[in-house]
């Protein structure tokens, strides 16, 4: 029996329709066999079957190779301002269950993963901030964003405004136009700095989410900092492109004997040393101004040791596939170096943040730089981001984050 529906049609091939029935949100425009109905972009369409099977309701974009993005299976509901609040409630009682507390400084929304496609939403304190990178939530952003505040004031929660950080090139491919600042909150006065503290694992940090990079602050590393912490008392630690000095900062905390963090971006080493000061680690942990590749090559040329335990987290290397190759030879060098600066004995934390390295090929370019380095790994712990970045294992898109610790032998 066929659904009676009001939305317009999206009809699509008999391949899309096997791949939206296994579970994955995206209908991609090959896939799209014709359009019956009027549907301005951004708006809801219906999904269906050549067959005339109802398989989702999504957002219809006409400008991205993603043509729509299904939200919800369920012909029954409504989708109106109840059914956005339901939503937000849920991920936010999510992220209270997995947190561990730490939910003043979190990723309240994950974009398919919380059913919002193309929504991230981040908490810094009293400060929320908005990347939106899909159409169809640009159109009802201005009913989301008030309803964000008001179920985190209703639990009780001190909300001061919301920053939106659409500044990436990758609304251009949705047709939208890049842009940052302030979203008017109905009943709160537009906030008059974009500065905020939050504290993660007990080390405070200044937040600057108008100018810090993506939304401000890197929060899906959380929980893997304190395993980092756990393994530094009495060490002689390194942080690679440290930033803003977290995985430094939760070493000295965790009682390393030194901490030396580089980044390229003199910002940011101003950025990590005032954080060092802040917490009363400025004696412990030591930033500098380094091009990691250079540094790491000039200290293994010299065959010099200094450090004990290394820590790698570079930017995503690559984010298509075309590069996939170029970032795999960059992931192999660094961690090559590290490898051979270490002593026996010593340890290795190593991360990638791109999803398009995937897991298994991540785990290959380790095994051939520790090959090329003469050196045996002894897996201590496997992590990923962490909960508050929910991965669905229908959408691969959402498993993006590998993080490995290791002792060299």
């Amino acid at each position: 029996m066929k659904i009676e529906r009001s939305y317009p049609k999206c009809i699509i091939s008999a391949k899309g329709a096997d791949w939206v029935s296994a579970g994955h949100p995206w209908v991609y425009e090959g896939e799209v066999v014709r359009l019956e109905g009027d549907c301005p972009n951004g708006g809801l369409v219906d999904v269906i079957s050549g067959k005339g099977r109802y398989l989702g309701t999504g957002f219809l974009s006409e400008h991205s190779k993603i043509r729509v993005r299904i939200l919800s299976r369920n012909a029954n509901d409504s989708f109106d301002a109840a059914f956005w609040k339901r939503r937000i409630q849920y991920a936010w009682n999510y992220r209270k269950t997995v947190m561990d507390g730490q939910t003043d400084c979190c990723r309240l929304i994950f974009g398919e993963a919380d059913g919002f496609p193309g929504l991230t939403v981040d908490r810094f304190s009293d400060l929320l901030v908005a990347q939106t990178l899909s159409v169809g939530i640009e159109r009802i952003k201005d009913l989301l964003f008030p309803l964000l505040a008001e179920v985190l004031q209703e639990d009780g929660q001190s909300i001061r405004g919301l920053y939106e950080r659409n500044d990436l090139a990758i609304r251009e491919l949705e047709g939208l136009e890049q842009g940052k600042g302030w979203y008017p909150l109905p009943g709160l006065p537009i906030p008059d700095s974009p500065l905020t503290e939050i504290c993660e694992n007990g080390i405070t940090y200044q937040v600057d989410v108008e100018n810090g990079q993506k939304t401000g602050f890197f929060l899906d590393q959380k929980f893997n900092r304190l395993a980092v912490a756990r393994l530094a008392k009495g060490r002689r630690v390194l942080d690679c492109f440290t930033h803003t000095g977290s995985f430094a900062l939760n070493a000295a905390k965790g009682g390393a004997e030194y901490v030396e963090g580089w980044d390229i971006s003199a910002a940011a080493v101003e950025m990590a040393k005032a954080n060092a000061k802040r917490n009363g680690l400025d004696h412990i942990a030591d930033f500098q101004q380094h091009d990691v590749f250079d540094r790491l090559t000039e200290l293994a040329e010299r065959a010099h040791k200094p450090f004990d335990f290394i820590i790698l987290d570079p930017p995503a290397f690559t984010k298509s596939r075309k590069t996939a190759d170029a970032a795999e030879r960059g992931y192999r060098e660094i961690n090559y170096l590290a490898m051979k600066l270490l002593p026996r004995g010593g340890y290795l934390a190593t991360a990638s943040c791109s999803h398009f390295m995937p897991n298994e090929r991540f785990q290959q370019m380790l095994r051939t730089a520790a090959r090329q380095a003469n050196v045996q790994l002894r897996q201590i712990e496997v992590r990923q981001q962490g909960p508050d970045h929910p991965i669905l294992w229908n959408v691969p898109e959402t498993d993006y984050l590998k993080f490995y610790l290791f002792q060299i032998v």
